[in-house]
């Protein structure tokens, strides 16, 4: 099979919000998971004066994650699916959170400017047609020094992680989602996931992309070696000469 791209899979997550919440639920250490790699970012005072960018929220377990660890901040969420958006905007949220229904390659039609203090992106890289653009994106709405966090499948490059990934999706993930109408968009998770970059390729991707300070971190239980949070700051400009 192929991956789904821009609307298609934009549809698809729009079908699949009614039993994302319950599908995610059952992945062992899911929610846990997304808040580690907000600490990781390593901002300060829970937030206090800061501005996020939760890019690729879904229906809102990335930017509970962010209000949780960060609750003084203010948080713009966006996601391009107006159907797992409605679901994460109907949730109980504290002041300061905002909900922009726009794709990440389009945010500034969508009136979402910088400049940010950090941007967090998960599991939401591996799904766009040009992950170097959007990258180019997020630089340019974050401050200089301002952090990049990204929680995101990204295998090892072992066989090993590999077959454990496959086994959990065909095996336990497949056949759930079948159930609920949306076996199209789990396979497209599997693919999306093995024919996308392994760790080590996306860390230098960020270098590449403008961002120093690249980490790329392992998350632990059974997605060591297939999770990862990788956490970049936007390097400063060059002085130039005179």
């Amino acid at each position: 099979m192929t991956v789904l791209r821009d609307e298609r899979l934009a549809a698809a997550f729009d079908h699949a919000a009614r039993g994302y919440d319950t599908l995610v639920a059952a992945n062992p250490g899911y929610h846990a998971h997304l808040r580690r790699s907000v600490r990781r970012l390593g901002l300060p005072d829970r937030g206090q004066g800061l501005r996020l960018l939760d890019l690729g929220c879904g229906t809102g377990a990335s930017t509970a994650a962010l209000r949780s660890v960060l609750p003084a901040a203010r948080v713009t969420a966006v996601d391009a699916s107006a159907g797992m958006l409605r679901r994460a905007a109907a949730k109980p949220w504290a002041d300061g959170v905002t909900f922009v229904h726009a794709p990440a390659e389009r945010l500034s039609e969508a009136g979402v400017s910088g400049p940010f203090d950090a941007v967090f992106a998960a599991y939401l890289l591996r799904n766009v047609t040009d992950p170097d653009a959007v990258l180019a994106t997020v630089r340019g709405l974050l401050r200089p020094g301002g952090r990049l966090g990204v929680h995101e499948y990204t295998l090892s490059g072992r066989r090993a992680d590999r077959a454990v990934w496959t086994l959990v999706c065909r095996g336990v993930v497949q056949p759930a989602a079948t159930v609920l109408g949306d076996g199209p968009l789990y396979r497209h998770l599997w693919r999306s996931v093995v024919d996308f970059d392994t760790a080590g390729r996306f860390a230098w991707r960020l270098g590449a992309a403008g961002f120093d300070q690249v980490r790329a971190l392992p998350l632990p239980g059974w997605q060591t070696g297939i999770t990862h949070t990788f956490v970049a700051r936007r390097a400063h400009a060059p002085k130039e000469d005179g």
